[in-house]
């Protein structure tokens, strides 16, 4: 987990067992109180590739659903207009996220790269 991320390992310690300096506390010590942190927390959340806790993502995921009831009752659905956005869409965005402006950004060269070979066709490799 250290190795990781470090910072969140170091503000998950200080905020669930105020442990500030936990260079000072034995190796084994650490190791059981780091796996002791709970699932929504910083570095299990980045350890299992989530953006938020699957508390917060249920909580999207009815919300999504209210509004798409919602809309469905209105005259924007009989036409198909300003159909409501998906939360859950926009928490669960792992590698790409989208701005306001349409234009995409990609955390890596290879996320790039792979988007780009998706369009284009083929392989990452170029075949």
């Amino acid at each position: 987990m250290i190795q990781f991320d470090e910072d969140s390992l170091i503000c998950d310690l200080a905020e669930t067992y105020n442990i500030y300096d936990y260079k000072q506390l034995p190796v084994l010590t650490v190791a059981v109180f780091s796996c002791g942190l709970k699932e929504d927390s910083r570095i299990k959340l980045k350890l299992s590739g989530q953006n938020v806790s699957l508390e917060t993502l249920l909580l999207a995921g009815m919300s999504d659903k209210l509004s798409a009831i919602i809309w469905l009752k209105s005259k924007d659905a009989q036409s198909g207009r300003n159909k409501p956005k998906s939360i859950v869409e926009l928490l669960s965005a792992n590698s790409k996220s989208s701005n306001s402006d349409g234009s995409i950004a990609f955390e890596t060269a290879s996320d790039y790269e792979r988007a780009r070979q998706e369009l284009i066709g083929g392989d990452v490799n170029g075949n």
